[in-house]
C-alpha cells in the first residue's frame, strides 16, 4: 500500500482526557478529536498512543475509546489504533476491535519493561501481523521501552506484508532511519516519534511524523514539511527553530520533566481552552510555572493574543 498516501505525513497521538477524579472524559476526548480534526493539524490520528498514556489505562478503557472517537470522527480521516501491549494477547484482542469498528491501520510498540532480545521482539510481531488483516506500524521507542530495535531486525519484519512502517523515536539513536531504511529495501516507511527530529529524519529518506506537538502547532509542522520537501531548506529551517522553543517547553522551564505528556497537554488546554490538562498518576499536572512558561512560548510563536 501507498503509506504515505494513504496516512500523511502528521500523525497525530491523540491526548486523553481525565477528569479530576482520573476517569476517562470519553467526552472531552471526543472534543479534542474534532478540534485537531477541523484544525487540519494532523492527516491521521492515533488513538491510545503514548501521548494518549495508554500505559495507565485498562484493555477496556482503550476499546471504549477507539468506540468513542471512531464514532466521533468516522471515516472523516485515517484512525490508527494503538494496540501495544506486553501481553501479546491483548494486542490481539485490540486489534480484532479495531478492525470490527473499522479503524485503518493498528500501531503496536516494541514490548516493554520485560527487555526482550531481538529474536523475541522479531517472534512478537510475527504473531501480531498473523493475527490482524490491518496494516501495521512498528513502534520503537527505546527511551521508555528500554531496548531498541535494530535494522537488521526491522529488515526482517519488512518480509511480512501487513507490517507497512515503523514509528522511531529519533533522538535516541538519530542515525537509525538511515538504517531502517537500508535494511528494509524501502519497504516499509520511517516516520519519526520524536517532534525535535523531523528535519533528521525526512533527510534520511523519512516521511513524516508521529507528533503529540501537533495538537497545538500541527499548521507549523506541516508549513515546515511542505518547505523542506519543496526545497525551500532555509524556510523549512526557521520553521523549525520557532518550533524548538515550544518543545524545549514541554519539558519545563528547566528541563525537569522525564515525560512531555503532561505539559503537551496543559498547552492544548491553555490554545483550545478544552479542560485536558490533568494526566493519570503518577503523573502530575502542570504546575502555575510551567504554565506561565507555556503561555510565554505560546505567545512569541502567535498562538495567544499578546499580553
Amino acid at each position: 500500500m501507498d503509506v504515505v498516501k494513504k496516512f500523511g505525513r502528521i500523525l497525530l497521538p491523540l491526548i486523553t482526557v481525565f477528569d479530576e477524579g482520573q476517569k476517562v472524559d470519553y467526552k472531552t476526548t471526543r472534543e479534542v478529536a474534532r478540534y485537531v480534526v477541523e484544525k487540519g493539524y494532523c492527516d491521521s490520528v492515533i488513538v491510545s498512543g503514548t501521548t494518549g498514556e495508554f500505559y495507565a489505562m485498562s484493555i477496556d478503557e482503550r476499546i471504549r475509546l477507539f468506540e468513542e472517537i471512531k464514532d466521533e470522527l468516522k471515516d472523516e480521516i485515517p484512525l490508527i489504533a494503538g494496540t501495544g501491549s506486553v501481553f501479546l494477547k491483548d494486542v490481539i484482542e485490540m486489534n480484532k476491535m479495531a478492525e470490527k469498528l473499522g479503524y485503518d491501520a493498528a500501531m503496536v510498540v516494541v514490548p516493554y519493561y520485560c527487555h526482550p532480545n531481538q529474536e523475541e521482539i522479531y517472534r512478537h510481531f510475527v504473531e501480531v501481523a498473523k493475527n490482524t488483516s490491518l496494516p501495521v506500524m512498528v513502534y520503537n521507542i527505546p527511551l521508555f521501552v528500554g531496548v531498541n530495535l535494530l535494522p537488521e531486525t526491522l529488515g526482517r519484519l519488512a518480509e511480512i506484508d501487513n507490517i507497512v512502517a515503523v514509528k522511531d523515536e529519533a533522538g535516541v539513536n538519530p542515525l537509525q532511519a538511515t538504517g531502517f531504511i537500508k535494511k528494509t529495501g524501502g519497504k516499509l516507511v520511517v516516520y519519526s516519534g520524536d517532534d525535535t527530529m523531523v528535519l533528521q529524519v525526512l533527510t534520511q529518506g523519512g516521511v513524516g511524523v508521529v507528533s503529540g506537538g501537533a495538537h497545538v502547532v500541527g499548521d507549523i509542522i506541516r508549513e515546515m514539511i511542505d518547505a523542506y520537501l519543496s526545497g525551500r531548506v532555509d524556510e523549512a529551517t526557521n520553521k523549525y527553530l520557532i518550533l524548538a522553543d515550544l518543545y524545549a517547553a514541554f519539558f519545563g522551564p528547566n528541563g525537569e520533566r522525564e515525560n512531555p505528556t503532561p505539559l503537551v497537554k496543559a498547552a492544548f488546554e491553555i490554545v483550545s481552552g478544552l479542560p485536558t490538562s490533568m494526566p493519570r498518576s503518577p503523573l502530575l499536572p502542570a504546575t502555575s510555572e510551567e504554565k506561565e512558561h507555556l503561555k510565554k512560548v505560546l505567545e512569541r510563536m502567535g498562538k495567544l493574543p499578546a499580553g
